[in-house]
């Protein structure tokens, strides 16, 4: 052991370093474990709280960073795709919904949040390599941070779809204004669930990311966002062998968050067709419970596999660094 004129000497009845600083032993030390189970993962998590903020304010800001509009862009993105799909589906196409701007703007808001979460969250380890190599901490955060960086995103699209209610004079149910937090709740939860598995299967197969990209073309055409809800139902009502196959189409947790936004702000479950002046179903004929009881339950559903997520990223969680 060295002596008192050597690295450590006694002072005030504490072990101090010559210079003054407590030797690191004394430091409280927070480690992170790759083999910690779901609960102790979750407490790193909210222990690191602060760090998860100053990713989203990180995330949102380098995405717009050196733009002359900046954050503009978040609502002129969605705003040039609503106008695409309207003059396709409405003047081109004449599907005859009326007011079709306005379920556009429902379906589209949502989708946005879950695919900007989703794909921002698949690439984030490997587009952050250099920090998860050097830097112990949650790694879980970084695609946790990409959500919260949609979700930002999320709200000034809102705005969008706030000014576009007030231009056309359509005002929304609002006895339906309680299904909205449930149906964010939902896909919060499930883009957090799928972009944590996904930027975990990312780091060790590469092509994940591509393949999700290639997924969002396919699962956005199994959303009602551009077509009403009814006309898929119609299908399955005619055909009674297929019946079982709308249960697995209101299985999808965003089918269920879709509707949620439709009833609330475009309003109308029947309306006269603009083109052939007959009745036609939009949306299903249900109540506020029972849209609340699908939502429940898709709820239960996506905090089961957001554990699951979380289950498979600590078993992968060993071997990131080396595999960055």
């Amino acid at each position: 052991m060295p002596s008192s004129s050597g690295l450590f000497k006694k002072a005030d009845g504490r072990d101090k370093l010559h210079n003054g600083l407590e030797p690191a032993y004394l430091a409280p030390v927070h480690i992170i474990r790759p083999n910690r189970n779901i609960w102790q993962r979750l407490a790193d998590i909210w222990h690191h709280r602060e760090l998860l903020m100053f990713l989203i304010r990180k995330e949102v800001h380098l995405r717009y960073s050196n733009s002359v509009l900046g954050l503009a862009w978040s609502m002129l993105n969605p705003a040039l795709t609503l106008a695409i799909y309207w003059i396709v589906f409405e003047k081109v196409l004449r599907n005859g919904i009326p007011n079709f701007v306005v379920f556009l703007f429902a379906g589209i808001l949502v989708w946005n949040l879950f695919s900007t979460s989703v794909l921002g969250a698949t690439g984030t380890l490997v587009a952050n390599s250099g920090i998860v190599k050097k830097v112990a901490f949650p790694r879980e955060i970084l695609a946790i941070a990409s959500v919260g960086a949609a979700s930002v995103l999320f709200f000034f699209q809102a705005l969008v779809v706030a000014i576009g209610l007030i231009i056309l004079n359509s005002g929304p149910a609002w006895g339906y204004l309680p299904l909205i937090p449930l149906a964010i709740v939902v896909l919060l939860v499930f883009s957090t669930a799928l972009g944590i598995f996904l930027s975990a299967v990312n780091v060790y197969f590469r092509d994940t990311q591509h393949l999700v990209e290639v997924m969002m073309l396919a699962l956005f055409w199994a959303e009602p966002i551009v077509y009403p809800y009814k006309s898929v139902a119609a299908i399955f009502a005619n055909h009674p062998s297929l019946f079982w196959l709308k249960w697995i189409y209101l299985a999808n947790p965003l089918a269920g968050v879709v509707l949620a936004f439709q009833r609330f702000l475009y309003a109308h479950v029947n309306a006269i067709n603009t083109v052939t002046h007959q009745p036609m179903a939009i949306l299903p004929t249900r109540t506020i419970s029972s849209y609340a009881e699908l939502l429940g339950i898709v709820l239960v559903v996506c905090i089961a596999l957001l554990i699951g997520a979380i289950g498979v990223f600590a078993k992968l969680a060993g071997n990131l660094a080396e595999e960055l």
